[in-house]
């Protein structure tokens, strides 16, 4: 299967009945997660990422409900009822991104924000706070797609290596996004969303 792909933009906040309806489908790791967090409006974007997944699943397989989630010691989510079915996500400020694939792999989406010159020098040698997202997109979605965790990133990014493709992604006006495989082909188009549409 290639990797399929969704993404939303995320132009208004939840209502309280959309939030509500969100954390119902969440796993319950995930719940307790979100119940954390100080700021509610803060797991739009998370709550989001997960109705997408949601979708996609029902999508691309039928499943009528998502299936337990687990992790790695490094935090790689995987359906462990499932390992043939892969998946990942990621979320930024007004935007999320998901893919499932029967491989393993990991994306990334980032809003392009501010980021000071020495920042940009010290972790991508760039001058455009573009080729510094783009730059992080690459090294996060590779990190995610092996699992190696997030201190990978804050090296020096390494060469492509064998076998292993990265392909960037045009989702939204103002963020960078990307996927990763090993092995696979290139993705299939990407299905994009508003948050109307998903909710």
């Amino acid at each position: 299967m290639p990797i399929e792909l969704w993404a939303a933009r995320l132009e208004r906040p939840l209502t309280a009945e959309e939030d509500a309806a969100m954390l119902a489908l969440l796993p319950p790791e995930r719940l307790e997660r979100l119940e954390r967090l100080r700021q509610p409006e803060k797991r739009r974007e998370p709550l989001c990422a997960y109705l997408i997944l949601c979708r996609a699943l029902w999508e691309q397989y039928r499943w009528r409900a998502l299936p337990p989630i687990r992790t790695t010691s490094l935090g790689k989510p995987y359906f462990p009822d499932h390992p043939d079915v892969h998946f990942n996500l990621s979320h930024t400020a007004g935007a999320v991104l998901v893919a499932l694939s029967d491989r393993p792999v990991g994306v990334d989406i980032e809003r392009i924000r501010p980021v000071s010159p020495r920042t940009m020098r010290r972790l991508a040698d760039v001058q455009t706070e573009r080729a510094f997202f783009e730059s992080w997109v690459r090294r996060e979605a590779r990190s995610k797609r092996s699992g190696a965790g997030v201190g990978t990133m804050l090296t020096a990014e390494e060469p492509l290596q064998r076998g292993e493709q990265f392909y960037e992604l045009d989702t939204f006006p103002g963020y960078a996004a990307g996927v990763s495989t090993r092995g696979g082909g290139p993705p299939s188009p990407l299905r994009r969303y508003t948050l109307d549409e998903i909710t």
